[in-house]
């Protein structure tokens, strides 16, 4: 049976996982209307694997983080084996990141799903979440001390849990939560770039768990696995995609976050609002929660507790 995901389809999306996952604009959402207008939002069976792809696709992402960070990563590793005490104190400060949404992630993921899964929700966190960015990063950058500069490293336990606790609000659909960690990471005190690096290594927790945990949920469910509907090769063509579209836009980001702050995405926030307001008032892509009559839909948050703070 040919796959309903075609090659030029898995590069669009490809494309759209590693430019979005490494910006703070809300990659799931960009994902979602993506894949709506391909046209992979139907039949049901498409539909469900088409939901598990747009969780694993960001396993690309999560190898450009790897690539790109490997010595900071290498640092942990040597710390956890008591070689390296900078490395052990930036391996805390992740771990201590991560905990809210590990926690909060399964109590509130019912009340997410049929409470903010809706277009007024979205839109708001969306909007919000630039006017956000425009505002908090013009205060920041002016009142920010020039001899104060952190760095994921010298974060105090108290700073670490509160940009994990900035990062659940990400839970709420269109939110990002890339942006909700550079926030957290510039309020305690450290500059964009540095809270950029922070921010992408707590990535390897909490979005490596996600695709992790879906990838396993689909291929130890009782129906057919998302190779078995997708095929194999567009798939990995994806991921592929992704991984490499990440890497450049990464690169590109800690490079531009050096000397610039937010405010250019969150203008781009505001404008992805307007159009997205216009697409669905005309039909053409909608936001919801999952039809209580099918399976899981295209435009549902991914029901692992972790994936909801990938927005």
């Amino acid at each position: 049976m040919q796959s309903p995901l075609g090659i030029v389809d898995a590069l669009v999306l490809g494309l759209v996982e590693g430019i979005t996952e490494a910006l703070p604009v809300s990659s799931t959402g960009h994902l979602v209307v993506t894949a709506s207008l391909l046209g992979l939002d139907e039949p049901a069976q498409v539909r469900q694997a088409m939901d598990t792809l747009l969780i694993v696709i960001q396993g690309g992402a999560i190898l450009a983080v790897l690539w790109l960070f490997r010595q900071s990563i290498g640092s942990m590793i040597r710390g956890l084996l008591g070689k390296n005490r900078p490395g052990l104190q930036l391996t805390r400060n992740v771990v201590l990141a991560f905990l809210p949404a590990a926690v909060l992630g399964p109590l509130l993921d019912d009340w997410i799903e049929t409470r903010l899964m809706q277009a007024g929700p979205v839109l708001v966190a969306l909007a919000a979440g630039g006017l956000v960015m425009i505002l908090s990063d013009r205060r920041l950058r002016r009142d920010a001390n020039p001899d104060r500069d952190l760095s994921g490293e010298q974060l105090t336990v108290k700073a670490a849990l509160l940009i994990g606790l900035l990062q659940c609000v990400a839970m709420w659909p269109g939110t990002s939560r890339l942006m909700m960690t550079l926030l957290g990471g510039m309020l305690v005190g450290m500059r964009p770039a540095a809270a950029a690096r922070f921010s992408f290594l707590l990535a390897l927790p909490t979005i490596g768990g996600a695709t992790v945990y879906k990838l396993l949920k689909n291929v130890t469910a009782d129906h057919a696995n998302m190779f078995e509907v997708l095929g194999w090769t567009p798939i990995l063509i994806g991921i592929l995609v992704a991984g490499v579209a990440a890497l450049f836009t990464i690169r590109w980001l800690m490079h531009y976050l050096s000397s610039h702050g937010l405010v250019v995405f969150g203008w781009y926030r505001l404008g992805l609002t307007a159009v997205l307001v216009s697409l669905i008032a005309g039909g053409v892509v909608s936001i919801g929660p999952a039809d209580a009559a099918q399976s899981e839909t295209l435009t549902t948050r991914p029901p692992a507790p972790i994936a909801k703070t990938l927005g």
